[in-house]
């Protein structure tokens, strides 16, 4: 199953990149392949940096293995019981991952900033590897973070994934709505990052087969429910107004990716980690204005209204 979600993920990496390039005149994703310098796994960015439709995107794939630190050990305990139960606190653990990021942040402050990941991660008995995994399960999702609130676009996003996660299961897009809405969280502002979409983490509730085939249709169904979106709103026009109020919701962006995001502080906690990837998704330019307050009834206000409540997209 490792091999096939690597072969995925890398599949996935090239489509996006096509599909994203087809939006840019003006530049094309740079191919950047490294290796981790133990050994243990490799990874490929491609990022796309001060174009005329996308300021910064990122679609990273990495596949990699290493031991577990006591501090991701602990993390890994603490947020779901049933692997506190599976993974002794005082043993060892080996781990592979093979899973695809993806970020973009467009110019025009219109068109929404979107990200997506999904991932397949094991987990072995560094002193019994042969055994097997002792846990493995899947995690990601993809969500969308606006400046400026559309909401047929936001409706549209939902719609699109709720459709490639019903033939599945039908509970999974309201069980992962929520779970994005939750996780996606600025505790500190209460307020979300955006407008959700689906998030899931630890997910090993059915055979592995159909949890891949699950992951596949997800994955694939980003380049339907974002690229539209971007080649809808890139060329509308705007004022500086409306690009210091998209630079302030990135600064907001960037809040979330810093404080609280797991894979952000998972790979920061990771020996060898290649740090320029793990922050591949934080936007080449932001901005944080003292007691910014937009003015009631402004498009401003009611995205700040949009991110703190909860709206059921999908219909």
């Amino acid at each position: 199953m490792h091999e096939r979600m690597e072969s995925f993920v890398l599949d996935l990496q090239d489509r996006l990149v096509v599909a994203l390039e087809s939006l840019e005149p003006s530049q094309k994703f740079i191919r950047d392949r490294w290796e981790r310098e133990d050994g243990k796994g490799y990874g490929i960015s491609c990022v796309l940096q001060d174009g005329q439709v996308f300021e910064k995107a990122g679609v990273n794939v990495s596949v990699i293995e290493g031991t577990l630190t006591p501090g991701q050990l602990r993390s890994m305990r603490e947020r779901n019981p049933q692997t506190a139960k599976k993974l002794n606190a005082n043993e060892q653990y080996d781990f592979r991952v093979a899973g695809v990021s993806v970020v973009v942040h467009p110019r025009n402050p219109y068109a929404p900033t979107a990200h997506k990941n999904y991932r397949r991660f094991e987990v072995y008995r560094k002193s019994c590897p042969e055994a097997g995994p002792v846990m493995a399960w899947f995690g990601g999702g993809a969500d969308l973070t606006p400046a400026y609130l559309f909401e047929d676009d936001v409706k549209y996003f939902h719609q699109t994934l709720k459709q490639a996660c019903d033939p599945h299961d039908p509970q999974y897009y309201p069980r992962f709505k929520q779970w994005c809405d939750q996780y996606f969280t600025n505790i500190h502002r209460n307020e979300t990052r955006g407008v959700g979409g689906i998030f899931f983490d630890d997910l090993e509730d059915k055979e592995p087969e159909e949890l891949f085939h699950f992951v596949y249709d997800a994955g694939n169904a980003f380049i339907k429910a974002y690229v539209p979106l971007v080649a809808k709103r890139m060329t509308m026009p705007y004022s500086q107004r409306e690009r210091d109020w998209q630079l302030i919701r990135r600064g907001h962006y960037a809040e979330f990716n810093l404080v609280y995001d797991r894979g952000t502080k998972f790979g920061l906690m990771t020996p060898g980690a290649r740090i320029e990837s793990i922050l591949m998704s934080l936007p080449l330019t932001a901005r944080w204005e003292y007691m910014n307050q937009p003015e009631p009834g402004s498009p401003e206000a009611r995205l700040l209204d949009a991110v703190r409540t909860t709206t059921e997209w999908a219909g």
